[in-house]
């Protein structure tokens, strides 16, 4: 459990690896709670000045582990996974994200706080939320509708249908795309590029361009995390996850 999610630090750089990579980097009630601390530990490090979060070449993150978030549901304010999101959307210096192969529900949603994110060619992203009887979070109804425009998040978020690197690239939800095998390395030669400026100038810069939408971020992560504690004990999330669990199609006939 300790080793699903790994930190290491060197020249000003804090990069915090998904290391769950047999079971598609699933992200536990636990590995919410690591990030969290891997992250809040970065923005108080006076010798951090970037950090990077990367996965394999081969999987960014499939999202919740199903099994774990049943086990205990994400109850506001105190799950780990809100608390994650929160310390997340915070972060005060420059974030940086590596993203190959599929990134599904939060592995797609968290990359909307962070500042740089390359993709390898083979980045899948999806936000299955509806699909599964609930709505999504980490404020992406405020921010994906904003970087991509209402019609484009609708068919994101309504329909929950995986996008290609290249569709990402064009609505600028990435910066770059690069093969699989090279975006981690390009991810860190851009936060070394990074942590050779000024971390004043850097943080500075980041808060002022996040500073007239950082309340409207908070507030609408509150407001989606009630609505999707609720949902989840509703009839539409039952039979979703029901579903899933037998490996079958949903029937959402009486929902």
């Amino acid at each position: 459990m300790a080793q699903d999610i790994l930190v290491h630090t060197e020249a000003g750089v804090a990069t915090i690896t998904l290391n769950r990579v047999e079971r598609k980097n699933s992200l536990t009630a636990a590995m919410y709670t690591a990030l969290a601390d891997a992250l809040q530990a970065a923005g108080a490090d006076s010798g951090v000045r970037v950090a990077v979060v990367q996965g394999h070449a081969t999987i960014f993150s499939a999202g919740n582990d199903i099994a774990d978030f049943l086990d205990a549901p994400p109850a506001m304010p105190d799950a780990p996974v809100y608390r994650f999101l929160h310390v997340l959307a915070a972060f005060p210096k420059p974030l940086v994200a590596a993203v190959c192969g599929p990134a599904v529900g939060i592995g797609t949603t968290m990359l909307l706080h962070c500042d740089l994110v390359y993709a390898g060619d083979n980045a899948a992203f999806s936000m299955p939320f509806v699909n599964l009887g609930i709505c999504p979070e980490a404020a992406s109804t405020l921010l994906l509708p904003q970087m991509l425009g209402y019609h484009r998040a609708a068919e994101a978020l309504l329909l929950g249908e995986p996008f290609m690197a290249e569709a990402a690239l064009e609505v600028g939800l990435v910066n770059r795309v690069v093969p699989p095998t090279e975006a981690n390395a390009v991810a860190q030669a851009q936060a070394r590029k990074l942590a050779a400026k000024p971390l004043s100038s850097l943080t500075v810069t980041k808060r002022l361009m996040k500073q007239g939408q950082a309340a409207q971020v908070q507030a609408r992560m509150e407001e989606e995390g009630a609505i999707f504690g609720r949902m989840l004990h509703e009839p539409a999330a039952r039979e979703a996850f029901t579903a899933f669990m037998a490996k079958r199609k949903p029937d959402f006939s009486a929902c």
